[in-house]
């Protein structure tokens, strides 16, 4: 498996450098007619900071309904334990596939997925609620060798459908546009398809994925585009993720929260569609 991750992404690499720096003939064509369309399509890597949230757990067969107060959580990134030594989706890595339909005025959609993860472990945390049909309101410690783990860790998982608008910042002023850098503003909604990992109280559930709920975001990326097909986005992001009916033991549970995200991706952009019309001289 090292062996073909190595020369897969070898192979990957290669590519880029040969379309940097030995564009072929096609790249340098005449540009008296340029196509009306754009896509994109990135990959990259991220990292998250989460806002505390409470958990909400229901489940009416044991007499349970109660909350798990303002916890914690953290992610688990991934690639900076040896990106290449492991498959390219086990850490928390992110795509974009992106069309604009209006190049002139730099507008566009996207489809835009992050794979996030979201642990909640090794803290105090205050319950409050009904057990066994009893009022409680105690502390717990909330870790695995006492029963309790809650895991979003196969990715919280947030899928967005973008509205892009593209700004023009920096463009060099040879032939081959050597380098352009963009800014990029995006806003979307979409569902959330986490994969749902807990126990309560020892009550462990089966581990799954499942729609989740919704969540909304918006993006600010700066784009610098090199030999007009390669480009590094770097992306600053907010979302905010709303779960519900996640399937625990005998029950479900939800939560809201925020995220602040830093995003770094290589990507591949070209035209498509119709060409304009020629550029009278």
């Amino acid at each position: 498996m090292h062996i073909f991750m190595t020369s897969a992404s070898g192979r990957i690499a290669l590519f880029f450098m040969l379309l940097i720096y030995f564009p072929s003939a096609s790249f340098g064509q005449d540009e008296k007619k340029e196509r009306k369309g754009e896509f994109y399509f990135s990959w990259g890597y991220n990292t998250e900071w989460y806002t505390n949230c409470n958990v909400y757990v229901s489940q009416p067969s044991l007499g349970n309904e109660y909350t798990l107060e303002n916890v914690q959580a953290h992610d688990h990134r991934g690639w900076d334990e040896g990106l290449f030594t492991k498959q390219l989706t086990i850490p928390q890595y992110n795509y974009r596939f992106g069309y604009f339909f209006n190049k002139e005025k730099g507008l566009g959609v996207e489809i835009n997925f992050d794979h996030t993860k979201y642990i909640i472990s090794d803290q105090q945390v205050h319950i409050t609620g009904k057990i066994n049909s009893g009022e409680t309101n105690m502390l717990v410690n909330f870790n695995g060798d006492n029963g309790f783990y809650y895991y979003l860790n196969n990715g919280a998982n947030f899928l967005l459908f973008n509205f892009v608008k593209r700004w023009n910042w920096v463009k060099s002023k040879n032939h081959n546009e050597r380098i352009k850098v963009d800014l990029l503003g995006k806003a979307g909604v979409g569902p959330v398809i986490p994969h749902v990992e807990n126990s309560f109280f020892g009550q462990a559930n089966e581990p799954h994925f499942q729609l989740g709920g919704w969540n909304v975001g918006i993006e600010a990326a700066l784009r610098a585009t090199f030999y007009k097909y390669v480009y590094l986005e770097y992306t600053n992001k907010l979302d905010y993720a709303h779960y519900s009916g996640l399937r625990i033991y005998e029950g479900t549970a939800s939560q809201a929260f925020g995220t602040y995200e830093m995003i770094l991706n290589l990507g591949i952009t070209f035209p498509v569609g119709k060409r304009a019309e020629e550029v009278k001289k």
